[in-house]
């Protein structure tokens, strides 16, 4: 008997999902999509090339920008070409193999992401608390080093949990209940034991997602205690505002994260188009939003956009 029952003759091929019952509606549909992608992919390519192409955003803080930037493009890379065939060509088919490879990038990038926006907390808990020593601490090889680690980490944590659901058959429905293939969706729809999988799943996302955020909690306990020993209520405002732009990138990216996560396993109850709007979210609303987040919110994004766009115009 093969050792990996879902490997037969004939290939298994998922069926993608919409929204339910909305499907007559689905071109419409497309229509913000499409400009939600256009909006993500855009905004973080203009982020990444101002940040190349201008020595002054050559610092640790625009260097963590730029790798969040390129986990949100790969994040939308990542789930543009199903979420689109969906809506505007009613491409709903995948892969068995191709689905595996969107799920670990998917998985991968939010993963990356994260651990980014650990990063980021810590170099603004560095230039806050030690802002004589931040240049020193947070070096360009350092960093360097930290974008290697982080997807190191990733790869190496998701690539067991993917490469286990090999093992699974899928005996009765191929239907996916969202655009993209997304992990606990897919072991739903197996009729062998996933117990193994799902302790898998859970303790990847544990260990990489639910530990950064408990760090990125602990690291802004320690700023508003550095931030509330400093004497003068300007300087307290002037440390506070530096961490504005990344408190919303961490809202944006942790708030769909959860909710989706919730819905999973404490909503079966819900209507099937609130799951597929929540997961929808997650993987559209980080990207489209931290581009405008660090644009409206940071002084030298804006001069540098501006500086880019006046030198194309001359």
């Amino acid at each position: 008997m093969s050792a990996f029952p879902n490997v037969t003759s004939s290939p298994i091929i998922f069926l993608l999902t919409g929204v339910p019952g909305l499907e007559a509606f689905h071109t419409w549909i497309s229509i913000p999509f499409c400009l939600l992608y256009a909006t993500a992919l855009s905004g973080n390519s203009l982020i990444l090339f101002v940040i190349t192409t201008q020595p002054s955003l050559h610092t640790p803080m625009y260097y963590f920008l730029s790798m969040l930037s390129t986990t949100d493009l790969g994040l939308s890379i990542s789930t543009l070409v199903t979420m689109l065939g969906i809506f505007c060509f009613n491409a709903r088919e995948i892969g068995f193999n191709a689905c595996l490879s969107q799920m670990f990038f998917i998985q991968l990038f939010t993963v990356m992401e994260s651990s980014v926006l650990l990063a980021m907390a810590f170099d603004r808990f560095v230039a806050i608390s030690n802002p004589l020593r931040y240049a020193t601490i947070l070096t360009e090889s350092r960093i360097a080093k930290i974008g290697v680690a982080i997807v190191l980490r990733g790869t190496l944590v998701l690539t067991p949990m993917v490469a286990l659901l090999k093992r699974l058959s899928f005996c009765s429905s191929h239907v996916l209940h969202h655009s993209y293939c997304f992990h606990p969706d897919v072991m739903k729809l197996s009729c062998t034991d996933t117990r193994i999988n799902s302790a898998v799943g859970m303790t990847a996302m544990i260990s990489t997602v639910g530990v950064d955020s408990i760090f990125i909690v602990l690291s802004y306990a320690l700023i508003i205690r550095t931030v509330l020993s400093i004497a003068s209520p300007e300087e307290r405002k002037k440390a506070f505002s530096t961490c504005i732009s990344h408190i919303g990138a961490v809202a944006v990216f942790y708030i769909p994260l959860i909710s989706l996560s919730f819905v999973h396993r404490f909503g079966k109850r819900a209507p099937p188009y609130v799951h597929t709007m929540i997961a929808n979210t997650y993987v559209l609303i980080p990207p489209v939003m931290n581009p405008i987040i660090y644009s409206v919110k940071t002084k030298q994004i804006r001069r540098a956009v501006a500086k880019v766009f006046h030198s194309k115009e001359t």
